[in-house]
């Protein structure tokens, strides 16, 4: 994905992901340029009879004659945090009164540790980047959104026609998807909360 190529020298985040605003779910780059993002669901084409997998292939083949504009698919691997997730459900403990049910909190997390015990758990995500360029530096950003949304809308309904389920990543989810490519460390013990987001956005920090 080329919004997040990092560079060497010691620069500013925001000249590294090089977008200029997130603004009404909508990224704004540099040179006139869009980007709508969508989070969509995935298939197991391999779970598939040979008959379905055909009807796969020529419903993709049709989807990809009817769309508007190129698009960018990217498939996001991460690390699943065990330890964070048995926290949580640790602490559902101190409001149970029944030993019965406390009792079955400890053994499921003694079943999830063996589980995983030296083994990554890992979770896959797929985004759809719809891209559009706009030669008119003048022109409302309302007619801009416009037309990116209906290149989104043509998309959303070719993906539902596959089986998938799709939606747009609103302005916060956005902030949030590249302050995780970012900090994917940090992430794990200091999260982007809306609230901060909301301050970022309002005060045009992003």
């Amino acid at each position: 994905m080329w919004l997040l190529n990092k560079s060497k020298n010691k620069v500013s985040s925001r000249r590294q992901i090089r977008i200029k605003e997130v603004k009404d779910s909508v990224l704004v780059l540099p040179n006139n340029q869009y980007r709508v993002i969508l989070e969509t669901s995935s298939i197991n084409f391999e779970l598939k009879s040979e008959e379905e997998q055909d009807v796969l292939i020529d419903s993709f083949q049709n989807f990809l004659n009817s769309l508007p504009c190129e698009l960018q698919i990217l498939i996001r691997v991460r690390e699943v945090d065990i330890d964070r997730y048995l926290e949580q459900i640790s602490q559902t403990k101190t409001h149970e009164k029944e030993k019965v049910y406390k009792d079955q909190i400890n053994n499921y997390c003694g079943f999830i540790k063996n589980l995983v015990s030296g083994n990554k758990i890992l979770s896959r995500r797929f985004y759809v980047v719809i891209p559009y360029r706009h030669l008119d530096r003048n022109t409302d950003f309302n007619l801009i959104k416009e037309q990116i949304n209906l290149n989104r809308d043509i998309v959303l309904k070719g993906l539902e026609k596959l089986g998938m389920k799709a939606r747009t990543l609103d302005s916060l989810e956005l902030l949030d998807l590249f302050y995780s490519f970012y900090n994917p460390s940090q992430v794990k013990t200091q999260e982007l909360k809306g609230h901060t987001i909301q301050v970022l956005l309002q005060n045009n920090y992003a």
